[in-house]
């Protein structure tokens, strides 16, 4: 049976003066009012036999009643770039459906949310809406989905908070609220014990709503792969979670790879987990170049990610490293003592900054890696490229 929860964050001592337009002003009262009853997430349990849960992470939508008028069909664009629709289905993989989110699915929601000025929300026809933009997918049924189903895979994202990638952008979530919050400082509505106790709420409401989700999704997800994961250092890394969840058969050989190189994880998920959803009879090159394009664009990229894969999964250490260096083109000994002795300060670059990092560290040599978490955090910020600073 379908089980549908609206949550929302708790309350603090300082949301009655928030709350007060007598006390901060009818502006940051009005948003505060909007920031302190929206509903944050929508939770679906058993949406459907195919389907363990689907989750709706919303940013406040502060301006609900205009987003509901065609004119204004830009603002709900916005606000549907920061929110994001996730779930794992009935063999355990985590999905993100962001993409989905079209601007007449958009309109659907922003339609539906309007019902929620009464605090409720009519979960049959959200989850129909839903339904709608995943039946364009032919995933509604799972036997019957397309073969591109695999790009919605999750391949990025934490469920951690505050940790880069992760699944709670907490930033984006509530952006009115913050800058009325910061305005009636700067115009001395409030003083600046009040708007530190603000501060203080606001964080630990989010961080108490996201460890609420993440423990909902966690409790979703295979609880055997979720220990291999727990065992390798990546943290909660969703790609790896997957990439692991894809082949049980390797999923111990691939966990004892993660565990020697995890600041390597989102490399891992987002080379590998396309090459485990190649045709079974495909050789390296018959890889579906429109998920690896972005990333690695040349048959030596796509030819090393198949040696890597296959090394991996056979238990090959030496062999992993060899594919390693050659497809990063640096020397063994350099992914060798990365895999001895991987530093924490090392983090988890993106895939697209991964071989930058690589050649810095070629580049100042064996005795010039960095000694401290800022000279760590320095060499990383060199290898970001300019054009992407």
């Amino acid at each position: 049976m379908t089980d549908f929860q609206a949550l929302r964050v708790d309350a603090f001592a300082v949301d009655d003066e928030l709350s007060d337009a007598g006390c901060v002003g009818p502006e940051l009262a009005h948003l505060a009012q909007v920031y302190l009853h929206s509903p944050r997430a929508l939770v679906w349990r058993n949406p459907s036999s195919d389907w363990r849960v689907f989750v709706l992470l919303l940013p406040i939508a502060s301006r609900l009643s205009l987003m509901a008028n065609p004119i204004f069909a830009q603002l709900a664009r916005a606000w549907g770039m920061n929110a994001r629709f996730v779930g794992i289905d009935r063999d355990g993989l985590f999905h993100d459906f962001r993409s989905l989110l079209s601007d007449r699915t958009l309109k659907l929601l922003v339609e539906l949310l309007t019902a929620d000025q009464a605090r409720t929300v009519d979960a049959a026809r959200v989850l129909d809406t839903l339904f709608g933009t995943l039946a364009s997918e032919m995933l509604t049924v799972l036997e019957q989905r397309g073969d591109d189903w695999s790009r919605h895979l999750d391949t990025e994202h934490r469920l951690e908070s505050q940790v880069p990638a992760s699944l709670f952008d907490r930033d984006t979530r509530f952006p009115d609220f913050q800058a009325a919050l910061r305005a009636a400082l700067r115009d001395d509505i409030v003083d600046l014990a009040f708007y530190g106790r603000a501060l203080r709420a606001a964080d630990l409401r989010e961080q108490a709503f996201e460890t609420r989700v993440a423990s909902l999704l966690e409790s979703s997800l295979d609880p055997v792969t979720m220990a291999k994961l727990g065992q390798t250092r990546a943290g909660r890394h969703l790609g790896c979670y997957n990439w692991l969840q894809l082949d049980s058969r390797h999923a111990a050989a691939r966990a004892h790879v993660l565990s020697r190189l995890p600041g390597f994880a989102t490399f891992f998920a987002q080379t590998l987990v396309p090459l485990d959803l190649a045709p079974e009879n495909s050789r390296d090159g018959g890889y579906d170049l429109r998920s690896l394009v972005a990333r690695t664009a040349s048959a030596h990229s796509l030819h090393w990610a198949g040696v890597l894969r296959r090394a991996i999964d056979a238990g090959q250490d030496r062999a992993v490293i060899e594919a390693l260096s050659q497809r990063f083109q640096v020397p063994d000994n350099l992914i060798r003592r990365l895999w001895r002795e991987v530093p924490p300060a090392f983090g988890q670059p993106p895939t697209w900054q991964i071989a930058q990092v690589l050649r810095q560290l070629q580049r100042v040599g064996p005795n010039g890696w960095p000694a401290s978490d800022a000279q760590w955090r320095e060499l990383l910020a060199r290898a970001v490229p300019a054009e992407a600073a």
